[in-house]
Protein backbone atom coordinates (compact mmCIF):
# COMPACT_ATOMS: atom_id res chain seq x y z
CA UNK A 1 0.00 0.00 0.00
CA UNK A 2 1.26 3.47 -1.11
CA UNK A 3 1.26 5.67 2.06
CA UNK A 4 0.30 9.21 2.23
CA UNK A 5 2.93 11.43 3.47
CA UNK A 6 1.39 13.53 5.97
CA UNK A 7 3.07 16.61 8.03
CA UNK A 8 1.06 17.85 11.54
CA UNK A 9 1.27 22.22 11.48
CA UNK A 10 1.07 22.98 15.08
CA UNK A 11 1.34 21.03 18.18
CA UNK A 12 -1.80 22.49 20.51
CA UNK A 13 -4.72 19.96 21.68
CA UNK A 14 -5.73 19.50 18.09
CA UNK A 15 -2.38 18.39 16.83
CA UNK A 16 -2.01 15.73 19.88
CA UNK A 17 -5.24 14.04 18.64
CA UNK A 18 -4.29 14.17 14.68
CA UNK A 19 -0.97 12.24 15.78
CA UNK A 20 -3.14 9.97 17.45
CA UNK A 21 -5.37 9.64 14.37
CA UNK A 22 -2.32 8.83 11.74
CA UNK A 23 -1.01 6.79 14.05
CA UNK A 24 -3.65 4.49 13.72
CA UNK A 25 -4.04 4.87 10.29
CA UNK A 26 -2.51 1.99 8.48
CA UNK A 27 -2.28 4.13 4.92
CA UNK A 28 -0.50 7.17 6.54
CA UNK A 29 3.45 8.27 7.15
CA UNK A 30 4.18 10.83 9.32
CA UNK A 31 6.85 13.04 7.75
CA UNK A 32 7.53 15.21 10.72
CA UNK A 33 5.42 17.95 12.59
CA UNK A 34 5.97 21.86 12.14
CA UNK A 35 5.84 23.96 15.72
CA UNK A 36 6.99 27.37 16.47
CA UNK A 37 9.50 26.35 18.94
CA UNK A 38 10.72 23.45 16.67
CA UNK A 39 12.46 20.52 18.73
CA UNK A 40 12.65 22.30 21.94
CA UNK A 41 11.08 21.33 24.91
CA UNK A 42 9.87 18.28 23.11
CA UNK A 43 7.22 16.44 24.43
CA UNK A 44 8.13 12.36 24.72
CA UNK A 45 5.62 11.32 22.04
CA UNK A 46 7.50 12.90 19.32
CA UNK A 47 10.76 11.92 19.65
CA UNK A 48 10.14 8.98 17.07
CA UNK A 49 9.58 12.28 14.51
CA UNK A 50 11.45 14.54 13.17
CA UNK A 51 10.19 18.63 14.61
CA UNK A 52 10.99 21.18 12.61
CA UNK A 53 10.14 25.05 12.54
CA UNK A 54 9.28 25.08 8.91
CA UNK A 55 7.44 22.42 6.37
CA UNK A 56 10.47 23.19 3.62
CA UNK A 57 12.67 20.97 6.59
CA UNK A 58 10.68 17.74 5.73
CA UNK A 59 11.43 16.84 2.50
CA UNK A 60 8.34 15.12 0.62
CA UNK A 61 5.13 15.88 2.08
CA UNK A 62 1.50 14.98 0.18
CA UNK A 63 -0.52 17.12 2.50
CA UNK A 64 0.05 19.55 5.80
CA UNK A 65 -2.93 18.95 8.89
CA UNK A 66 -3.25 22.32 10.13
CA UNK A 67 -4.22 22.50 13.76
CA UNK A 68 -3.75 26.03 14.01
CA UNK A 69 -6.30 28.44 15.29
CA UNK A 70 -9.00 29.70 12.67
CA UNK A 71 -7.57 33.17 12.50
CA UNK A 72 -4.09 31.88 11.16
CA UNK A 73 -5.94 29.24 8.75
CA UNK A 74 -5.54 31.44 5.47
CA UNK A 75 -2.03 32.44 5.72
CA UNK A 76 -0.97 29.09 6.76
CA UNK A 77 -3.00 27.48 3.96
CA UNK A 78 -1.94 29.93 1.33
CA UNK A 79 2.10 29.29 1.97
CA UNK A 80 1.60 25.81 2.20
CA UNK A 81 -0.51 25.12 -0.78
CA UNK A 82 2.01 27.70 -2.65
CA UNK A 83 4.52 25.06 -2.33
CA UNK A 84 2.35 22.67 -3.97
CA UNK A 85 1.56 20.46 -0.52
CA UNK A 86 -2.13 19.36 -0.50
CA UNK A 87 -3.99 21.25 3.14
CA UNK A 88 -6.32 20.36 5.18
CA UNK A 89 -8.04 22.84 8.14
CA UNK A 90 -10.96 22.82 10.76
CA UNK A 91 -11.68 26.49 10.12
CA UNK A 92 -14.59 27.31 12.19
CA UNK A 93 -15.94 30.82 11.49
CA UNK A 94 -19.14 30.10 9.55
CA UNK A 95 -19.27 33.21 8.62
CA UNK A 96 -15.60 33.51 6.69
CA UNK A 97 -16.00 30.31 4.81
CA UNK A 98 -16.90 31.25 1.67
CA UNK A 99 -14.51 33.86 1.31
CA UNK A 100 -11.83 31.48 3.02
CA UNK A 101 -13.00 28.32 -0.28
CA UNK A 102 -12.77 31.83 -2.51
CA UNK A 103 -9.00 32.62 -1.54
CA UNK A 104 -7.46 29.62 -0.96
CA UNK A 105 -9.01 28.12 -4.21
CA UNK A 106 -7.40 30.55 -6.66
CA UNK A 107 -3.76 30.13 -4.75
CA UNK A 108 -4.27 25.88 -4.82
CA UNK A 109 -5.29 25.73 -8.38
CA UNK A 110 -2.39 27.82 -9.35
CA UNK A 111 -0.10 25.50 -7.45
CA UNK A 112 -1.91 22.37 -8.68
CA UNK A 113 -2.60 21.69 -5.03
CA UNK A 114 -5.77 21.05 -3.52
CA UNK A 115 -7.51 22.54 0.30
CA UNK A 116 -10.37 20.85 1.97
CA UNK A 117 -10.97 23.72 4.37
CA UNK A 118 -13.79 23.15 7.39
CA UNK A 119 -12.95 19.82 8.07
CA UNK A 120 -13.65 19.47 11.95
CA UNK A 121 -16.98 18.03 13.02
CA UNK A 122 -19.15 21.74 12.93
CA UNK A 123 -18.29 23.05 10.17
CA UNK A 124 -17.45 19.68 8.76
CA UNK A 125 -19.51 16.27 8.99
CA UNK A 126 -22.22 17.92 10.84
CA UNK A 127 -22.67 19.99 7.24
CA UNK A 128 -22.97 16.84 5.40
CA UNK A 129 -25.68 15.31 7.62
CA UNK A 130 -27.68 18.77 7.19
CA UNK A 131 -27.06 18.28 3.48
CA UNK A 132 -28.08 14.84 3.64
CA UNK A 133 -31.25 16.20 5.53
CA UNK A 134 -32.23 18.84 3.22
CA UNK A 135 -32.20 16.50 0.07
CA UNK A 136 -34.41 14.03 2.25
CA UNK A 137 -36.97 16.81 3.13
CA UNK A 138 -36.26 20.02 0.68
CA UNK A 139 -38.65 22.30 2.86
CA UNK A 140 -38.50 22.80 6.28
CA UNK A 141 -36.24 23.98 9.31
CA UNK A 142 -33.07 22.63 10.57
CA UNK A 143 -32.07 23.21 13.89
CA UNK A 144 -28.42 22.51 14.81
CA UNK A 145 -28.23 22.47 18.82
CA UNK A 146 -24.15 22.14 20.25
CA UNK A 147 -23.14 20.83 23.63
CA UNK A 148 -23.17 21.22 26.24
CA UNK A 149 -19.54 21.31 25.73
CA UNK A 150 -16.30 23.06 25.19
CA UNK A 151 -15.72 25.16 22.14
CA UNK A 152 -12.13 24.80 20.99
CA UNK A 153 -12.53 27.76 18.66
CA UNK A 154 -13.71 30.04 21.06
CA UNK A 155 -11.56 29.01 24.10
CA UNK A 156 -8.67 29.46 21.31
CA UNK A 157 -10.54 33.15 20.39
CA UNK A 158 -10.88 33.96 24.40
CA UNK A 159 -6.98 33.21 24.96
CA UNK A 160 -5.54 35.34 22.26
CA UNK A 161 -7.24 38.83 24.06
CA UNK A 162 -4.81 40.99 25.80
CA UNK A 163 -4.65 40.31 29.46
CA UNK A 164 -6.38 37.07 29.53
CA UNK A 165 -4.39 34.00 31.07
CA UNK A 166 -6.60 31.14 30.28
CA UNK A 167 -10.11 30.23 29.24
CA UNK A 168 -12.83 28.18 28.78
CA UNK A 169 -15.96 28.82 26.61
CA UNK A 170 -18.74 26.72 26.87
CA UNK A 171 -21.33 26.08 24.66
CA UNK A 172 -24.75 25.63 26.06
CA UNK A 173 -27.80 24.65 24.08
CA UNK A 174 -31.22 26.85 24.46
CA UNK A 175 -32.83 25.03 21.79
CA UNK A 176 -34.25 26.02 18.07
CA UNK A 177 -30.36 26.45 17.56
CA UNK A 178 -29.93 29.22 19.97
CA UNK A 179 -26.90 29.30 22.59
CA UNK A 180 -25.63 30.79 25.39
CA UNK A 181 -22.10 31.32 26.02
CA UNK A 182 -20.00 30.26 29.14
CA UNK A 183 -16.85 32.13 29.28
CA UNK A 184 -14.53 31.23 32.00
CA UNK A 185 -11.21 33.61 32.45
CA UNK A 186 -7.95 33.63 34.51
CA UNK A 187 -6.93 37.37 34.16
CA UNK A 188 -3.28 38.71 34.37
CA UNK A 189 -2.45 41.10 37.62
CA UNK A 190 -3.08 44.61 37.06
CA UNK A 191 -5.78 43.98 34.04
CA UNK A 192 -9.15 45.72 33.52
CA UNK A 193 -11.92 42.43 34.29
CA UNK A 194 -14.17 44.76 32.07
CA UNK A 195 -12.47 45.67 29.35
CA UNK A 196 -11.75 42.00 29.02
CA UNK A 197 -15.16 41.43 29.02
CA UNK A 198 -16.22 43.82 26.48
CA UNK A 199 -13.46 42.31 24.41
CA UNK A 200 -14.86 38.78 24.74
CA UNK A 201 -18.39 40.29 23.72
CA UNK A 202 -17.83 42.38 21.07
CA UNK A 203 -15.48 39.53 19.45
CA UNK A 204 -17.26 38.01 15.95
CA UNK A 205 -17.24 34.91 17.42
CA UNK A 206 -19.43 35.99 20.75
CA UNK A 207 -21.02 38.96 19.55
CA UNK A 208 -24.74 37.27 17.93
CA UNK A 209 -24.69 34.74 21.16
CA UNK A 210 -26.19 35.01 24.96
CA UNK A 211 -22.51 36.04 26.41
CA UNK A 212 -21.82 35.79 30.15
CA UNK A 213 -18.55 36.05 31.38
CA UNK A 214 -17.10 35.19 34.75
CA UNK A 215 -13.63 35.17 36.55
CA UNK A 216 -12.25 32.29 38.19
CA UNK A 217 -9.07 31.46 39.69
CA UNK A 218 -8.33 28.11 37.92
CA UNK A 219 -9.91 27.56 34.39
CA UNK A 220 -8.12 23.88 34.69
CA UNK A 221 -10.36 22.76 37.80
CA UNK A 222 -13.32 23.41 35.07
CA UNK A 223 -11.87 22.29 32.13
CA UNK A 224 -13.40 19.19 30.26
CA UNK A 225 -13.34 18.70 26.13
CA UNK A 226 -16.58 16.80 26.01
CA UNK A 227 -18.95 18.06 23.50
CA UNK A 228 -22.03 17.23 21.47
CA UNK A 229 -24.73 18.14 19.23
CA UNK A 230 -28.01 17.66 18.51
CA UNK A 231 -29.50 18.00 15.00
CA UNK A 232 -33.19 18.27 13.93
CA UNK A 233 -35.38 18.65 10.62
CA UNK A 234 -38.65 18.25 10.50
CA UNK A 235 -40.30 19.06 6.66
CA UNK A 236 -41.61 18.10 3.76
CA UNK A 237 -40.29 14.82 1.33
CA UNK A 238 -42.45 15.48 -1.91
CA UNK A 239 -45.66 16.62 -0.97
CA UNK A 240 -45.83 14.66 2.35
CA UNK A 241 -45.48 16.86 5.34
CA UNK A 242 -44.19 16.41 9.07
CA UNK A 243 -41.00 13.96 8.02
CA UNK A 244 -38.86 14.26 11.21
CA UNK A 245 -34.99 13.61 11.46
CA UNK A 246 -33.10 13.58 14.52
CA UNK A 247 -29.11 13.03 14.87
CA UNK A 248 -27.04 12.91 18.24
CA UNK A 249 -23.52 12.71 19.19
CA UNK A 250 -21.72 13.34 22.54
CA UNK A 251 -18.02 13.34 21.65
CA UNK A 252 -14.32 13.93 22.81
CA UNK A 253 -14.28 17.72 20.79
CA UNK A 254 -10.48 17.28 19.52
CA UNK A 255 -10.59 13.55 19.16
CA UNK A 256 -13.16 13.71 16.75
CA UNK A 257 -12.37 16.61 15.04
CA UNK A 258 -8.25 15.09 14.48
CA UNK A 259 -10.15 11.99 13.23
CA UNK A 260 -12.04 13.97 10.16
CA UNK A 261 -9.36 16.06 9.68
CA UNK A 262 -7.23 12.78 8.81
CA UNK A 263 -9.93 11.32 6.84
CA UNK A 264 -10.04 14.74 5.22
CA UNK A 265 -6.47 14.48 4.46
CA UNK A 266 -6.92 11.18 2.87
CA UNK A 267 -9.86 12.62 0.43
CA UNK A 268 -7.75 15.88 -0.62
CA UNK A 269 -5.10 13.74 -2.48
CA UNK A 270 -7.89 12.20 -4.68
CA UNK A 271 -9.41 15.53 -5.65
CA UNK A 272 -9.01 17.93 -8.68
CA UNK A 273 -6.72 21.12 -7.52
CA UNK A 274 -8.78 23.07 -5.71
CA UNK A 275 -10.82 23.90 -2.42
CA UNK A 276 -13.47 21.72 -1.09
CA UNK A 277 -15.61 21.85 1.99
CA UNK A 278 -16.74 18.40 3.01
CA UNK A 279 -20.28 18.91 1.50
CA UNK A 280 -18.44 18.90 -2.20
CA UNK A 281 -15.91 15.80 -1.77
CA UNK A 282 -17.32 12.10 -2.16
CA UNK A 283 -17.50 10.44 0.97
CA UNK A 284 -16.09 7.54 -0.15
CA UNK A 285 -13.12 9.43 -0.33
CA UNK A 286 -12.48 9.67 3.44
CA UNK A 287 -12.23 6.37 3.28
CA UNK A 288 -9.24 4.17 2.90
CA UNK A 289 -8.90 1.57 0.61
CA UNK A 290 -10.57 0.42 -2.15
CA UNK A 291 -14.06 1.52 -3.75
CA UNK A 292 -15.36 -1.99 -4.34
CA UNK A 293 -14.95 -3.13 -1.23
CA UNK A 294 -16.49 -0.12 0.64
CA UNK A 295 -19.63 -0.55 -1.28
CA UNK A 296 -20.16 -3.93 -1.21
CA UNK A 297 -19.80 -3.14 2.94
CA UNK A 298 -22.23 0.34 2.99
CA UNK A 299 -24.75 0.20 0.50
Amino acid sequence: MKKTKAAIIGYGNIGKFVLQALQASADFEITGVVRRSGAEDLPIELTPYKVVKDIKELGVVDVAILCTPSRSVESYAKEILELGINTVDSYDIHTGILALRKELNTVAKKHNAVSIISAGWDPGSDSIVRALLQAMAPKGITYTNFGPGMSMGHTVAVKAIKGVKNALSMTIPTGTGIHRRMVYVEIEDGISFAEVEKAIKTDDYFAHDETHVIKVDSVDDLKDMGHGVHLIRKGVSGLTQNQLFEFNMTINNPALTAQILVASARAAVRQQPGAYTMIEIPVIDLLPGDRDEWVNKLV
